[in-house]
């Protein structure tokens, strides 16, 4: 395409194709099947080309397509098949599932009822995927065309709006194209929340013979996977994000760092690149309009310090992936010298909505300083896991119950941590909270880049702080000492309490480090360790005591902390746990339990290696953990 008009012609074409696809005019039923890392793992592949082995054995090639899509977000209940024009919801789809769907679904239209989605709360079989509860409350605006396109047709993406964004920004200024976006409110949600149009007027400000945006998919924290699944469902939007970001500062090219563990990603996004070079989206003089702009991809080797964005830019360079000092910032300094803005995944995923729907539509959803959705990885113990994208404003209350559908099995709600490593805990009292970048802030944890992990009472919260510390020693850089002598002497005094030899000076030190680390770290890393430690301090230093005074694990976590005892009037004497037990710990007595034919056992403390598995495999649930 050479010519703005050629662009709206293509556009009209597509719109119209995806419309008839969807909504069935053009005389076919379609098949639509999760393609997200998650369900690809679970076989999704395999039922869609079980699906296709049908649709040609019963000759309905003209009746029937089958496509991969991107991700549902309802990662508990994956993989999914989605039929439309009567966009019927179907989870937990095996391929053994796949004859009756096609036989009963497709060829005679009756709906596969043991199928489809029940509502945990109310029994009830839900067909359509906007009437379950997980999906009531969200609204889609970073994972535009995620579980509705197919990620590696760029037609399909032209015809669910892409590209049309960037036609808007190319008929403005620059200086424009950033008052549209300050105007929106967009902040950062890569975690620290800075406005984007502000970083964009930096870089814009600063004169240079070239400069460079960079897209940060290094999305490092345990449990996220937000960049990820909109890279892996639209790698378009992703991308004219990042276009119209460089029209904006006047650079040239750009950067997608990412991940090497996220291979599907990275090749939907070398896919999407390809495309888009040879309709003449991506080169040189853009559809006539003096913009040129080429994209390229850099994958990380995994290191948790490369998601900050000096780190990330000597790790693009072929350097050691270690923070810079600043200032200079990056909008000044940056890549190879010259001014570039980083703006992380789903920051770049909002803006083509923003250009293409009008400031005012973005900023029409959210709170007074925090405008537009924020999308979260919801996990941990909640019964609905997977990813969700929900208003700014929306309570915790709302997303754990509502959304998250409440805690399994009956079991009190803890604390949900926020922010990954770099966040805190929030506990009951937080429930009704509004999710938001200063709110989160004021509470103690922060919005981070989107983790959101549930906690219910079995969880222990010093173990909690343990588990982020050993992440956070692995992942630091060293270049600083506060974080690198800081943040191992944190783990330590930990260990020491899960074990059982932590004193009341080892709290009081605890406390001083982290303050100390916080205050004197180089770069987000170390300013933000000690979070963890910080806010459970706050809110469970009950449980820190019980470890330290009464040497006990309230929630029987800690292992050192932890015995196994079998209750001999009620072991039936069936032998099944010292068949189960590695080390040899379990064995028969002398006594037989009233009412019993057979001898009890019992564990030797000594020998127990505190593993679980005779408590386990015990039907009479007669071991107890203490």
């Amino acid at each position: 395409m050479k010519t703005f008009a050629e662009l709206d012609a293509k556009i009209c074409s597509c719109t119209a194709a995806l419309n008839s696809k969807l909504d069935g005019t053009n005389g076919k039923r379609a098949i639509l099947l999760c393609g997200g890392t998650g369900c690809l793992s679970s076989n999704s592949k395999e039922i869609k080309k079980k699906f296709e082995k049908l649709v040609e054995k019963h000759n309905m090639g003209d009746k029937v397509t089958v496509n991969i899509v991107g991700c549902f977000g309802f990662c508990s209940q994956g993989p999914f098949v989605k039929i439309f024009p009567e966009d019927t919801l179907y989870r937990l789809v095996k391929e053994d599932d796949v004859e009756e769907i096609f036989e009963k679904d497709i060829m005679n239209g009756e709906i596969v009822e043991r199928l489809l989605y029940v509502e945990p709360n109310t029994g009830e079989k839900v067909a359509k995927q906007d009437d379950i509860n997980f999906y009531k409350k969200q609204r889609r605006i970073a994972l535009h065309g995620g579980g509705v396109i197919n990620p590696e047709n760029i037609e399909e993406a032209m015809g669910y709006g892409a590209f049309q964004g960037l036609k808007r920004a190319l008929s403005m200024t620059s200086q424009e194209v950033i008052d549209e976006v300050l105007a929106a409110g967009l902040r950062g949600r890569g975690g620290a929340g800075f406005p984007t149009g502000r970083k964009w007027s930096f870089a814009l400000a600063n004169e240079a013979d070239q400069k460079y945006v960079v897209c940060n998919g290094d999305e490092g924290d345990p449990g996220a996977f937000m960049d990820r699944s909109i890279l892996e469902g639209n790698p378009y939007a992703v991308i004219e994000g990042m276009m119209i970001a460089g029209y904006a500062i006047g650079a040239t090219e750009g950067y997608f760092y990412v991940r090497a563990e996220y291979p599907i990603a990275v090749n939907r996004l070398k896919n999407a690149i390809k495309q888009m070079n040879e309709i003449g989206i991506l080169g040189e003089n853009i559809m006539g309009s003096g913009f040129s702009f080429q994209a390229h991809i850099r994958l990380g080797a995994g290191a948790f310090v490369c998601g900050e964005e000096t780190a990330l830019l000597n790790s693009i360079e072929g350097k050691r992936g270690m923070p810079r000092p600043r200032p200079p910032f990056p909008a000044v300094k940056g890549l190879w010298g010259k001014p570039t803005i980083v703006n992380n995944v789903e920051t770049l995923a909002c803006v083509p909505y923003i250009l293409r729907e009008g400031a005012a539509e973005f900023a029409s959803c959210g709170t007074e300083k925090s405008k537009g959705t924020k999308v979260f990885a919801l996990g941990g113990k909640v019964n609905n896991v997977g990813l969700v994208e929900i208003p700014m404003g929306t309570t915790l209350r709302e997303l754990i119950y509502d959304i998250g559908g409440g805690i399994p099995n009956g079991k009190q709600f803890k604390a949900i941590q926020t922010g990954g490593p770099s966040g805190g805990c929030l506990t009951a009292e937080n429930l009704d909270e509004p999710i938001d970048f200063d709110n989160l802030v004021a509470k103690g944890s922060m919005m981070g880049s989107g983790g959101a992990i549930v906690m219910d009472e079995d969880n222990c919260m010093v173990d909690v702080a343990k588990f982020y510390m050993e992440f956070i020693c692995d992942e630091s850089c060293g270049k600083c000492s506060p974080c690198r002598i800081g943040t191992k002497r944190m783990l330590e005094i930990l260990t020491r309490i899960t074990e059982g030899n932590g004193t009341m000076q080892d709290l009081e030190e605890l406390e001083e480090l982290g303050n100390t680390v916080k205050a004197n770290s180089l770069c987000a890393l170390g300013q933000t360790a000690a979070n963890p430690i910080i806010s459970t301090l706050r809110h469970f230093r009950d449980e820190y005591l019980a470890h330290i005074v009464d040497k006990t694990c309230p929630a029987k976590v800690c292992k050192k902390l932890m015995q196994y005892s079998i209750i001999q009037d009620n072991c039936v004497g069936c032998g099944r746990c010292a068949k189960a037990c590695p080390a040899d710990a379990i064995a028969k007595t002398d006594y037989t339990a009233p009412g019993k034919k057979l001898p009890s056992y019992q564990i030797d403390p000594a020998k127990c290696v505190k593993c679980g598995a005779c408590m386990a495999t015990c039907k009479p649930k007669a071991i107890v953990k203490k």
